[in-house]
C-alpha cells in the first residue's frame, strides 16, 4: 500500500436487538463473543485484530458512552492503544460517525484514509479481507470512495444491493457504482443473483478523508456543520473524547449509503468474497456456525435426540430438546427464547413488545439490563418511567 498506513475506523454504536436475549442495551453483541467461542474474544475484538499489523494505524473506535469502560478493557486484553475512542452523546447513523472520524484523522494526517467498518461482522477470509483492502486504498487514493461488495450466494431479502458498472480504470477488479437498490422482494433478489453484476451492500468503506469531507460538505453541509462543531467542542475524559453535546445531537441522523454514496460519482466498488456476514439474526449465526451431522449447530451444554437444522444455545443451563427441527433456542440465565428458525428475524418485534409494555414477574429487557440482571433490576427501571 502507498501514502501511509490505513486508519480503521469502527463503529460500535448498534444495540443488536435481533440477537436478543443474550444482545442487550450494556452489553450488546458486538461486545459478546457470540462467534469466536474458543478464543472468547468479542465481535469487536475480532474486528479490530484483522486490522492490526503494518498495513494499519491504531483505530478509532466510536461508540456511546455506556460502553466506553468495557471496550477500553477489550482493548487492552487485545494489547491495543487506540487512536482514539470517540464517545457518541446521541447515536446519529454512520454519516456523522464517519465525518468525525475524518476531521480527527485529518488534522494530523491530510491525506488520511479511512476503512470504515461496523464492529459486529464476521469476516472469516482475513487473506481476502485485506486484499480486496489493498485494492480499494489504490481506488481511494485516486479520489474515489470505496464501498465493498459481497458476491451473493443466494437470493437474501435481507440486504441492500448494489450494481456495479463499468471497470474502474487502471485498477482490476474494482468498478465505478451503477446504482444501489433497496431490499428487494424474492423475486428480485432471484434476478439479482442470476445477473452476476449485484453485489450485497456490506456497509464496509474506503476512502480519503478529504475527498469524504468534500462530498459530505456539497451533499449535507448542516450534517458537515454540525459534526465541526461537535468536534470542536469535544473534550477529553480520561482515554476517552467526548463530542460536543449540543452540536452533535443536532446532526442529521442518516447512513453514509443514503448521505453520500447514492450521490456521489466518486462511488466505487471492490466485489469480494471473503466470508462475510453481519451476524443480524440467530439464524445467520446458524448458517456460519459448525454443524454436526443433523445440521444443528449447538452452542455451550446441549442434548439433543432426533433433532435438525437448529440453532441452539445455551449459556449456563443445561438444554435439551427432542424432536423438533429448524428451530433457534437460546437459553440465557434469565430468558428463554424459542423461534422458527426463519422467523428470527422477528426477535426484534418481541423486544419491541416487551420495551412498551410491563410484565409481572418476568424478565429484563435490553432497555434496562445487561445479561444477568433480574427481575428486581428490570421492576425498579420501569416503575421509575
Amino acid at each position: 500500500m502507498t501514502g501511509g498506513p490505513i486508519h480503521p475506523v469502527i463503529l460500535s454504536g448498534g444495540a443488536g436487538t435481533r440477537l436478543w436475549p443474550m444482545s442487550r442495551a450494556l452489553r450488546p453483541k458486538q461486545l459478546l463473543p457470540l462467534v469466536s467461542e474458543l478464543s472468547e474474544r468479542s465481535m469487536l475484538q475480532e474486528t479490530v485484530a484483522r486490522v492490526s499489523g503494518p498495513d494499519f494505524g491504531p483505530p478509532v473506535i466510536i461508540c456511546n458512552d455506556e460502553h466506553r469502560f468495557v471496550i477500553a478493557e477489550q482493548m487492552r486484553e487485545l494489547g491495543i492503544e487506540p487512536r482514539a475512542v470517540v464517545l457518541e452523546p446521541a447515536g446519529r447513523n454512520t454519516a456523522p460517525a464517519a465525518v468525525v472520524a475524518a476531521l480527527l484523522l485529518i488534522r494530523d494526517d491530510p491525506d488520511a484514509r479511512l476503512l470504515v467498518l461496523p464492529s459486529d461482522h464476521v469476516i472469516e477470509d482475513v487473506e481476502r479481507f485485506r486484499a480486496a483492502t489493498a485494492l480499494a486504498a489504490k481506488a481511494a487514493d485516486d479520489g474515489a470512495l470505496v464501498t465493498f461488495g459481497i458476491p451473493p450466494t443466494r437470493p437474501e431479502t435481507g440486504y441492500g444491493y448494489i450494481r456495479r458498472g463499468e471497470p474502474y480504470p487502471g485498477i482490476d477488479g474494482c468498478y465505478r457504482i451503477d446504482r444501489f437498490v433497496e431490499k428487494p422482494d424474492p423475486e428480485t433478489a432471484r434476478g439479482y443473483v442470476d445477473a452476476g453484476d449485484y453485489a450485497w451492500n456490506s456497509g464496509m468503506f474506503l476512502f480519503g478523508a478529504g475527498t469524504l469531507l468534500d462530498e459530505a460538505q456539497r451533499l449535507k453541509p448542516d450534517m458537515v456543520s454540525c459534526c465541526r462543531a461537535a468536534v470542536a467542542n469535544a473534550r477529553e475524559d480520561l482515554d476517552f473524547l467526548r463530542l460536543g453535546h449540543e452540536a452533535f445531537v443536532a446532526a442529521e441522523s442518516v447512513s453514509i449509503d443514503y448521505a453520500v454514496m447514492e450521490h456521489t460519482r466518486r462511488g466505487a466498488i471492490v466485489p469480494a468474497e471473503m466470508g462475510w456476514s453481519d451476524v443480524g439474526s440467530w439464524s445467520a449465526l446458524w448458517e456460519i456456525g459448525d454443524h454436526d451431522a443433523q445440521g444443528n449447530a449447538v452452542v455451550g451444554d446441549v442434548m439433543t435426540l432426533d433433532v435438525r437444522d437448529s440453532y441452539i444455545r445455551a449459556d449456563g443451563n443445561l438444554v435439551t430438546a427432542i424432536g423438533v427441527e429448524d428451530l433457534v433456542i437460546v437459553a440465557a440465565d434469565d430468558v428463554i427464547l424459542v423461534a422458527s428458525r426463519d422467523r428470527a428475524q422477528d426477535v426484534k418485534k418481541m423486544v419491541e413488545e416487551l420495551e412498551g409494555r410491563a410484565v409481572p414477574n418476568t424478565t429484563c429487557i435490553p432497555a434496562c439490563c445487561a445479561p444477568g440482571d433480574r427481575t428486581s433490576r428490570w421492576t425498579a427501571a420501569n416503575a421509575s418511567r
